[in-house]
């Protein structure tokens, strides 16, 4: 029966090879989930796309987000995009570039988001994932967080912690951690 198996994969093969597509690489699942996501990305206008590999490697890539409000105002910060061929059920890998004084993304750049943990589902898609880092700079939540220290001050003192962003962005030490300035000014429209 195997052996059936393999005649027929190998006539395929050949009949591929005959019409001239015996080179093109298939794309997995994940590549054309990917692909038809990318096609269908609305980004809010604080917000960029690239491919630092070119669009023909379209499973690494990198947004970046420029909030226009709240805490992160002027800031710019950068997240890397790591999708696995088995996406979407598998969310992707995503971590922030940017070393940033936040509650919910950590100084190694991690990033807690319960839709790529958790709450991820098939259906959601890599739209979905950008709009909700937009909301950790716009809301930042102390009830989840990964960096305990700033979730600690957004709790007790607000009033602090805008003063340690400010610091963070502008290019400082905020305790024993220094930050490289991040802060840019207003997103253009």
């Amino acid at each position: 029966m195997i052996n059936l198996f393999k005649i027929k994969g190998q006539k395929r093969e050949e009949a591929a090879n005959a019409v001239g597509r015996g080179n093109v690489k298939k794309q997995s699942a994940g590549e054309l989930r990917l692909n038809k996501d990318i096609s269908e990305l609305n980004l809010p206008n604080t917000t960029s796309i690239c491919f630092p590999n070119g669009k023909d490697e379209l499973m690494n890539f990198e947004i970046s987000i420029r909030p226009d409000e709240g805490y992160y105002f002027g800031g710019m910060f950068t997240f890397t995009f790591q999708v696995s061929p088995s996406y979407p059920h598998e969310p992707p890998k995503v971590k922030c570039k940017t070393k940033v004084y936040h509650p919910n993304i950590d100084l190694e750049g991690n990033v807690c988001l319960n839709i790529l943990r958790e709450d991820w589902k098939p259906v959601l898609s890599i739209n979905t994932v950008i709009y909700g880092l937009n909301l950790l700079f716009s809301q930042p939540n102390d009830e989840d967080p990964l960096n305990h220290e700033a979730a600690a001050v957004l709790r007790e003192n607000p009033k602090l912690f805008e003063s340690n962003v400010r610091r963070a962005m502008s290019g400082g030490y905020v305790g024993q951690t220094y930050f490289t300035r991040c802060l840019f000014g207003p997103p253009t429209r």
